[in-house]
C-alpha cells in the first residue's frame, strides 16, 4: 500500500495504477523527504512532480508544507487516479494548498508551463532514454527558481542524467534498485 507518510496528511491511503507505473518505494520517499525537510526546501514550495503516476511524490510534498504542487501525467488511468489522490490530500489538508493535475506529456506542459518551480521531481518510465531525459531537462532549466532543487529517479542501472546548462549535479543516492540524481539551478 502507497501512502502519504508524514505531515498534515500523514497515514492517508493513496491508490497507484494497476499497470504502467512504479511507485516510489516508502523508504526511498521517506529518506527523500528527510532531506528536503532538514534543508527547509519544503515549506511553501511550488513544486512540479513530473511523470506523477499516483501523484505521491508532489503530494506528499504538500502534506509536508509546499504551497502549490502541479503533478504532470500523460496516461488517462494514472491522471483519473492522481486527479483522485489530490482531492483526498485537499480534503485532508484542508487549507488553500494548489494542487493540479495536468493530463499531458511532460514536454507538452514544459513547453506551455509558467513557473518558477522551487522543487521539481522527475520519475520517468525505465524506457524513456537518456537522450529524450535530456531533452526534458532542458525544456525544465528556464522554469526553475534560482536555487531550485530538481530530483531525477531512475533505475540504478541507469547512467547519470545529461545534465544541461543551467542545472549542477549535487549529489547522488542509490536505494538498492533505485537511484536519485539531485541537481540544483546553477543561475
Amino acid at each position: 500500500m502507497t501512502r502519504i507518510i508524514a505531515g498534515r496528511a500523514g497515514s492517508l491511503a493513496l491508490d497507484v495504477p494497476d499497470a504502467g507505473t512504479r511507485p516510489t518505494s516508502d523508504r526511498v520517499r521517506e529518506s527523500l523527504f528527510g532531506a528536503l525537510e532538514s534543508a527547509g526546501v519544503l515549506d511553501g514550495a511550488a513544486v512540479l512532480d513530473l511523470y506523477a503516476g499516483s501523484g505521491a511524490l508532489g503530494l506528499e510534498a504538500a502534506s509536508r508544507g509546499a504551497a502549490s504542487v502541479d503533478l504532470v501525467e500523460k496516461a488517462p488511468r494514472a491522471a483519473t487516479i492522481a486527479q483522485r489522490n489530490a482531492g483526498r490530500v485537499a480534503k485532508a489538508l484542508g487549507d488553500g494548498t494548489g494542487i493540479r493535475v495536468h493530463r499531458a506529456s511532460v514536454d507538452a506542459y514544459l513547453r506551455a508551463a509558467r513557473g518558477p518551480y522551487d522543487l521539481v521531481f522527475l520519475d520517468p518510465p525505465y524506457d524513456v532514454g537518456e537522450t529524450e531525459l535530456a531533452a526534458t531537462l532542458a525544456l525544465l532549466v528556464p522554469l526553475v527558481a534560482a536555487g531550485a532543487d530538481v530530483i531525477v529517479e531512475r533505475s540504478s542501472r541507469s547512467p547519470e542524467p545529461a545534465l544541461p546548462d543551467g542545472l549542477v549535479a549535487t549529489r547522488s543516492k542509490r536505494y538498492g534498485d533505485t537511484t536519485l540524481w539531485w541537481a540544483t539551478t546553477a543561475h
